[in-house]
């Protein structure tokens, strides 16, 4: 069945949501952009939300209810978001996995605090989303991913490490995620010494950067930070290396998708980016990869870490005893969870408090962690 409200469409796996058969089920979710530029990491969520849901009924479902998926698309656009939660509200939904983009998860959380519902990101990194969460009191907002602060601390050391003495230009595409994490990598790169060169922005949905290349060639610029996604970085490094501009293209996690390749062909040789450690390679993952291998996908980028949110929300239900939102709050914070991505330990804001940042490397159009790094 599909709802479409408010120009929203949500997908929903299974019956109508009568009070009779939610007794015996429970609403759950996962939201991204299933559609638009970024509907790569929409699919991500998706299948890593299928597998999951699937898994734990095959288990039993959570304290004895099996589990209803619904599949929400926000485009990555905060407005449709909002929407989205608000269809999730409706339908009495009692925890999603959601959103990806930062810009979509901070408004849709206030709706999920309203209606309590239990919200972990898999993907949104900036840290507003838990801070703001956590001034106001709300206590439900979580991730499995890190935060844009801990990978700028990282991007940042290197800038000034591997580019001392030379020119770097930070560049954001003005959205939550982009300007947070460049702003968090220029932090940490002027604490440890080096002053960017230039520092630019630039829009997302942009296709045209021969202005901003003119600009940092005429600048001298070495090496290019990007703080946005992959269609957009895929452009730029593309445009650049055909106007024979050759400085390193440099960016963070929302390029952790073999899409960007197919974007830049030959051009995106050597770009980096900043990731977790690869989670296919987790020990507790080799099954479940396996499985994702079996049906033909590649659990990539936050495909596990979806999956991750769902075994971190069942096991705190099952210590609860309850699928109330507060309940379940209570028995994250501050405590490991054993996941598919590795155990995962809550601070009190709702971070993962031992998460971990590493490079990669696009090379003949895959990417793998970057040696050494």
């Amino acid at each position: 069945m599909r709802k479409t409200t408010l120009g929203v469409t949500v997908a929903t796996a299974g019956l109508l949501f009568t009070s009779a058969s939610l007794a015996q089920k429970l609403a759950v979710a996962a939201a991204g952009p299933m559609t638009g530029q970024y509907a790569a990491f929409g699919e991500q969520l998706k299948r890593g939300a299928e597998m999951a849901v699937a898994d734990l009924n095959a288990k039993g479902g959570v304290l004895g209810k099996k589990l209803i998926l619904e599949i929400g698309d926000d485009a990555c656009d905060p407005k449709q978001a909002v929407a989205v939660a608000n269809q999730f509200a409706s339908n009495k939904l009692v925890f999603v996995a959601g959103h990806f983009c930062s810009s979509s998860s901070i408004p849709a959380s206030a709706v999920y605090a309203e209606s309590g519902t239990l919200q972990i990101t898999p993907a949104s990194t900036n840290p507003a989303l838990t801070e703001g969460a956590a001034e106001k009191g709300w206590g439900h907002v979580f991730r499995t991913c890190g935060r844009d602060d801990a990978q700028g601390r990282v991007a940042g050391a290197y800038l000034a490490k591997a580019y001392k003495g030379k020119k770097v230009a930070i560049i954001h595409d003005k959205s939550t995620y982009g300007k947070g994490l460049a702003d968090e990598t220029k932090k940490a790169m002027n604490a440890a010494g080096l002053k960017e060169a230039m520092y630019e922005a630039i829009t997302q949905g942009d296709k045209d950067f021969k202005a901003l290349i003119s600009k940092m060639k005429a600048a001298g610029i070495d090496a290019m930070y990007l703080g946005g996604y992959h269609t957009e970085a895929g452009l730029l490094v593309r445009q650049a290396r055909e106007q024979g501009f050759k400085a390193q293209l440099i960016s963070g996690d929302a390029l952790v998708t073999d899409e960007y390749w197919k974007i830049t062909g030959k051009f995106g040789e050597g770009t980096l980016m900043t990731f977790a450690p690869d989670p296919r390679k987790a020990p507790e993952a080799k099954d479940i990869v396996a499985k994702f291998k079996a049906q033909g996908y590649d659990p990539e980028g936050y495909t596990l870490y979806t999956y991750a949110a769902f075994q971190v929300y069942a096991q705190a239900a099952a210590k609860a005893k309850s699928t109330k939102s507060s309940d379940v709050a209570k028995q994250i914070k501050g405590q490991t969870y054993d996941t598919v991505i590795g155990k995962l330990s809550y601070d009190k804001k709702g971070d993962v408090s031992n998460s971990k940042y590493v490079f990669y490397v696009f090379s003949d159009g895959k990417y793998a962690e970057k040696p050494g790094s």
